[in-house]
């Protein structure tokens, strides 16, 4: 029987939420294995076990600091993509939003897992000590899932006169980062639509050169021979395929500890890209949690995807055999087993 074809999206910073908590829970003897061994380095400088993170009460400031968060994320997308059954399915693409494209690349064997965690704790800790401003998200469709380009339009061009900055396309939603007032200004002047704007907390104006400081301090610890050619395709945030065969490895060191982290990161381009040079048959979404679902539905919806057209042709084409399958959700993760 032939192997379905799926692309793999890899969660971002934020996805870990009291909702998610012992995502770990019954993790695998592998997976077990190194997280211990990335939890006795944690200990060296006084970071906790992210099984003792995973298992405690949830408290926002503990488990959304980028020293805890970007593990924490880590290690569940690890879980989830194990249990893919391999045997069933063929991985195609994998791409990520934000932080998601680190652990994208380790699951593409761009990177061991080891130094994926490495890469993921280090720039966490990186952006939370050296990052300044914040994030605020704001929607651009209307109730249909589809782009009101008035609104989009209304938005960047507030966002271009106080000299903010677009973060990431997220589907039908923009994130924007900047100053804090800047932000308190959006805020402000923002019509509101259901809870936004909202800032998200415990972030920094990621995808802004207000977090290029960055950039130089990973170039310094990292290096470039820790970069492997993916085994697996890999979709950035611009849209970009990095393929097995033509991989340079300097220029994906680059990118990665440079571009992607002072770029806007266009997610929207990533999953444009991965389903139409890909074709796959589903689309498989790592957890912890869900928080990509809508904006994968919403590009498909953009691009009328196999006929899509609004919020309820996707909803409705979801119930007998769902093309975006959440392994956040129990009876959608239960598919790919």
């Amino acid at each position: 029987m032939r192997k379905k074809r799926i692309v793999v999206v890899c969660p971002g910073r934020g996805s870990y939420t009291r909702k998610t908590s012992n995502y770990l829970e019954n993790a695998d003897s592998n997976l077990r294995s190194m997280i211990v061994e990335q939890d006795k380095i944690r200990s060296t400088k006084n970071l906790k076990s992210v099984f003792e993170l995973d298992k405690a009460i949830f408290r926002a400031k503990t488990h959304m600091s980028g020293e805890n968060a970007s593990p924490l994320i880590y290690s569940c997308s690890l879980k989830d993509y194990s249990l893919i059954n391999k045997e069933k399915y063929e991985v195609a693409a994998i791409c990520g939003n934000s932080m998601g494209w680190y652990i994208a690349m380790a699951l593409s064997g761009a990177l061991t897992n080891e130094d994926g965690f490495d890469l993921i704790q280090t720039m966490g800790i990186l952006t939370q000590d050296h990052g300044t401003g914040g994030q605020i998200i704001y929607p651009i469709i209307d109730e249909d899932w589809r782009i009101n380009i008035n609104r989009r339009n209304m938005l960047l061009d507030e966002v271009s006169k106080i000299g903010a900055h677009l973060s990431i396309k997220l589907g039908g939603f923009v994130v924007i980062g900047g100053k804090q007032s800047a932000l308190n200004h959006l805020l402000k002047i923002l019509p509101t639509i259901d809870k936004y704007p909202f800032q998200i907390p415990f972030h920094a104006a990621f995808h802004t050169r207000l977090i290029e400081k960055s950039t130089s301090l990973a170039q310094s610890y990292f290096d470039y021979k820790i970069f492997n050619r993916p085994r697996i395709p890999l979709v950035d945030g611009r849209g970009n395929i990095w393929s097995p065969w033509s991989t340079d490895i300097q220029e994906l060191f680059s990118y990665t500890l440079g571009d992607q982290i002072v770029r806007p990161y266009d997610f929207s381009s990533s999953i444009d890209v991965a389903v139409k040079e890909f074709c796959p048959d589903q689309v498989v979404l790592l957890g912890p949690g869900n928080s990509l679902g809508s904006p994968v539905a919403q590009v498909l919806i953009e691009n009328n995807w196999n006929g899509l057209n609004s919020k309820s042709d996707f909803l409705n084409s979801q119930e007998k055999d769902p093309f975006v399958i959440s392994m956040g959700i129990e009876e959608q993760r239960n598919i790919v087993l």
